[in-house]
């Protein structure tokens, strides 16, 4: 995931101070909270996994029999995808194996030019940023990468993950995850800030009545990518078992260091990345290209996922895709216990989040006014109700640090350019 690099060098990123009041008798102990926290990580990975395995089923649904249905249900799978994944988010930042391992599923935004056809009216014919930014390898067999020409005349999972994703360290070379996925299930959003998604007709995957060219081989890519968000995911999935190399990391830190890394991920995400990078940044430009799930308008269930995971992650309290509620010892809990005031002041963060959120989902949900409408120019009730989620989550962040200074803890948070200089960014 592109995020900025920027970190905050205010006295509200890093936050040192003595030990708290001692533990209350009542309170779970600390190590029990990180344990947890392992347990509720494998959950959810264990749920992304499941619903990628749907997905792939879906795809294969679709092509087998290429039609509006078919389509409609892959489409669906794919968004029913995302709800466990997005709660996995408040899990990066602290675990630096998360980090290394999510650009592989969740990275954005991308050249779609890479990948398959595009408008060449809107998207363009080259970019100075990116020599693949027209490679299409949907519709040729050799790409030239750098010095190398690679044969891409069978698509695999190896091909796209070991050549093409971020290839000549370019970011927006996005060739695999559920992003890349998404792009082939919808095709572009030529409507702008305007009604509307992506429409790629169920056509571009028949080798009966083929349109657009090459449907043997966007199956085939499709095919690869989906199979290979599926092995990643269970990667990750197995990494947060109970012998697993995530949880192991985790734990090797000791019960303050998991805490700071519970901690510094739900401040990470809560500022930098989902205020600043993936909400304020788009509504500084009123750019739809900077809207995370750009080919489908599911931008609004994304973020409002993304919050419902870091409240779980919290809280210790995780609702399985089977409807099952996974509970146990959680931070707010410890919290409550040692730094009770904090505490209160981060439960009621978290509510007034999530209220500012479903006011964003509601609003989608209902046909309204899609997300990329909602940061769009000359639009001032939709960009307010966007603005208040930012401001929200940015409150989140200054209450998870008081709870850091109260359980005497020390974090680093991510910032952003969109909320630490933003001037910065509508300068470019």
């Amino acid at each position: 995931m592109r995020r900025s690099k920027l970190l905050l060098a205010t006295a509200a990123a890093w936050v040192a101070v003595c030990v708290g009041p001692a533990l209350a008798a009542d309170a779970p102990a600390p190590d029990a909270v990180v344990a947890h926290y392992a347990d509720v990580a494998a959950a959810m990975y264990a749920d992304s996994l499941t619903s990628a395995e749907a997905l792939k089923a879906a795809v294969a649904a679709l092509l087998a029999k290429p039609n509006d249905e078919t389509l409609a249900e892959a489409r669906a799978a794919w968004k029913a995808a995302r709800v466990p994944y997005q709660q996995t988010e408040g899990l990066r930042f602290g675990n630096a194996y998360v980090d290394d391992w999510e650009g592989k599923v969740n990275a954005w935004p991308l050249d779609e030019g890479l990948i398959d056809y595009v408008d060449k009216k809107s998207y363009g014919e080259s970019s100075d940023e990116n020599p693949l930014y027209t490679a299409d390898v949907i519709a040729n067999t050799k790409i030239r990468i750098g010095a190398e020409e690679v044969d891409f005349t069978t698509i695999t999972p190896v091909l796209l993950a070991e050549k093409l994703q971020e290839a000549q360290d370019v970011e927006a070379n996005v060739a695999t995850g559920y992003h890349a996925i998404e792009f082939l299930l919808w095709g572009q959003d030529l409507n702008g800030t305007g009604p509307g998604a992506g429409n790629r007709p169920a056509t571009d995957y028949s080798l009966e009545n083929c349109t657009n060219g090459n449907c043997d081989r966007r199956r085939a890519y499709l095919t690869a990518a989906t199979d290979l968000l599926v092995a990643d995911l269970k990667d990750m999935a197995d990494a947060w078992k109970a012998d697993g190399e995530a949880r192991k990391q985790l734990l090797a830190k000791g019960p303050e260091g998991g805490l700071s890394t519970i901690l510094t991920g739900l401040g990470s995400l809560s500022y930098g990345e989902l205020a600043g990078e993936r909400i304020k940044l788009g509504l500084i430009l009123h750019d739809p290209e900077e809207e995370h799930d750009c080919f489908s308008d599911n931008t609004h269930n994304s973020h409002f996922y993304d919050e419902v995971g870091m409240k779980a992650l919290y809280t210790g309290a995780y609702k399985r895709i089977d409807g099952t509620t996974l509970e146990g010892p959680g931070l707010q809990a410890y919290a409550a216990a040692k730094a009770p005031e904090a505490a209160k002041r981060l439960d009621a963060a978290f509510d007034e989040t999530l209220a500012r959120m479903q006011v964003m989902k509601d609003r989608a949900d209902s046909g309204k006014e899609a997300y990329d409408q909602m940061i769009g120019p000359d639009n001032p009730d939709g960009n307010k109700i966007i603005d208040n989620v930012v401001t929200a989550l940015v409150a989140q962040t200054r209450a998870i640090e008081g709870v850091v200074s109260g359980l005497g803890l020390k974090i680093e948070v991510e910032g952003s350019d969109s909320l630490d200089n933003p001037s910065a960014v509508s300068a470019n």
